[in-house]
């Protein structure tokens, strides 16, 4: 279990679920409501990293949004800036899967230099996936008119709690590629509820995403992922981001849906280790290269010393018997 904490920052207070050892790494989602039972996703990244589990304004016992701060991304961005500060982390690595993922592109846009990397997955780079036939969204993928009919029932508060499991099943089967993944997921202890409210301000602001022109600039070193059958972001979106940055990668989940956490279990996390060893190694050879350059400077100045102490001698020895 993830150990919970408020934290207070100067754009309000934040609930945050902490767990793991290793460098600090921030986790969330747009418009999703975790507990102390974290993601899936982010209690394997616990194996490896000091994951904060952050709810955003709205979700949890986060502040709300304000006439000044929304739930838009750059409030989301400058919300986890805030937070970063107040744990007094010079910078840290962002992970987020879907509009979590969405989160994390324009994170490394605006906010560079506050991050060592991003791991991110389901994603895309603009707005045009909703468009694309293959993915749910689009108006004219055959699953799009009963996801509709779903939301609208799941909105309803009177809907029964029987019914809200059924609908939240067939939901979930519709981004699973192995449909008997799903009786995995209940057996793996996770949080994520979905907040209506903050869905509605997504959709009716994704319209002005589109980073792929700033995400060609950024520095950021990027490990994205997507499954091959993903019918929510598809998998050419992902290949779009990858392509697009100087310093990214692609790992294909080759039998998985939006899902690979589930769905391609140990290799997703073979992913996420690589994820470490990668920074690890190259903390490891700056190490040397640091301890190179100062055992040789070390070296350098003793031998400096020494000539120095000799010319000294020298000269005493002339001034007394010259």
């Amino acid at each position: 279990m993830f150990r919970t904490s408020l934290i207070d920052t100067e754009r309000g207070q934040f609930e945050l679920f902490k767990k793991g050892k290793g460098p600090p790494l921030a986790f969330t989602h747009l418009y999703s409501e975790f507990n102390e039972k974290g993601r899936i996703m982010s209690q394997d990244l616990s194996e490896h990293y000091t994951v904060h589990v952050i709810n955003l304004r709205g979700a949890g016992r986060s502040v709300d949004q304000t006439d000044e701060y929304t739930y838009s991304m750059d409030d989301a961005i400058h919300d986890l800036e805030a937070i970063r500060e107040s744990l007094r982390f010079d910078e840290w690595t962002f992970s987020g899967y879907s509009t979590g993922g969405f989160l994390a592109l324009k994170y490394a846009v605006i906010c560079p230099g506050s991050l060592t990397k991003i791991i991110a997955g389901g994603l895309c780079a603009s707005y045009e996936y909703m468009e694309h036939p293959s993915t749910i969204y689009c108006k004219d993928s055959p699953s799009n008119q009963r996801m509709k009919e779903i939301f609208a029932e799941l909105r309803k508060p009177e809907t029964p709690r029987e019914e809200r499991i059924v609908l939240s099943k067939e939901w979930i089967m519709m981004s699973l590629y192995r449909k008997d993944a799903y009786y995995e997921l209940l057996n793996r202890k996770e949080s994520g509820r979905t907040l209506m409210s903050k869905i509605d301000y997504f959709t009716s602001v994704l319209k002005d995403y589109d980073v792929r022109e700033e995400w060609k600039k950024t520095p950021v070193k990027a490990h994205i992922y997507c499954g091959r059958h993903d019918a929510q972001c598809l998998h050419v979106f992902s290949e779009e981001v990858a392509d697009l940055i100087p310093n990214g990668s692609l790992t294909t989940f080759e039998y998985s849906n939006h899902s690979p956490a589930i769905e391609e279990e140990e290799k997703f996390k073979t992913f996420l280790k690589s994820t470490i060893s990668r920074a690890c190694s190259s903390l490891i050879n700056q190490y040397k290269r640091s301890y190179y350059l100062e055992n040789h400077n070390h070296k350098r100045i003793e031998y400096r010393r020494r000539i120095s102490q000799r010319l000294s001698h020298n000269a005493t020895v002339e001034n007394t018997f010259g």
